[in-house]
């Protein structure tokens, strides 16, 4: 009984794994080529149905499992790990230290070029421009310390 189980599983996995289906090629006005199983509309142009005596694989592809670490992978001990974490977040904090000093430089450049009004800047958007990079260079510095700051909030 066990073995007419087994055989009646084999043939429907079988039966699943070689469903068919009518594929169409479409090419696209771009020379695009695309592969579907809906049936094109009237209006599509460039669609050819491919034979249907191909089988189509309807089966999904089986999950890879984790691999364990091997046995022979080095290991750092408890007091190392520390040792290297105290540097990463000493590193980190002297980066933050200087973005906000460059964050703070970069405001002061900003408010400056934001307090003058050239001549020849009548047309706001002349000034929007002029004064853009400013931003650019003020928001770059507010991106970078939000950032650094995330990673040392991330340290163990």
């Amino acid at each position: 009984m066990n073995f007419s189980r087994d055989l009646l599983g084999l043939v429907l996995l079988v039966a699943a794994s070689t469903a068919h289906a009518d594929v169409y090629k479409c090419v696209g006005e771009n020379g695009r080529i695309t592969y579907t199983n809906d049936k094109p509309t009237t209006g599509q142009k460039g669609c050819t149905l491919l034979s249907r005596d191909q089988p189509v694989n309807s089966v999904p592809m089986p999950k890879r499992s984790a691999t364990p670490t091997p046995s022979s992978f080095p290991r750092v001990d408890d007091s190392t790990q520390r040792s290297r974490d105290n540097d990463r977040r000493r590193i980190l904090e002297q980066e933050l230290a200087s973005e906000q000093g460059l964050l703070e430089d970069a405001q002061k450049e900003l408010a400056a070029q934001e307090a003058v009004r050239n001549g020849d800047e009548r047309n706001y958007q002349k000034f929007l421009d002029r004064v853009q990079p400013f931003r650019d260079k003020v928001k770059e510095h507010e991106t970078n310390i939000a950032k650094l700051k995330t990673e040392i909030n991330n340290l163990r």
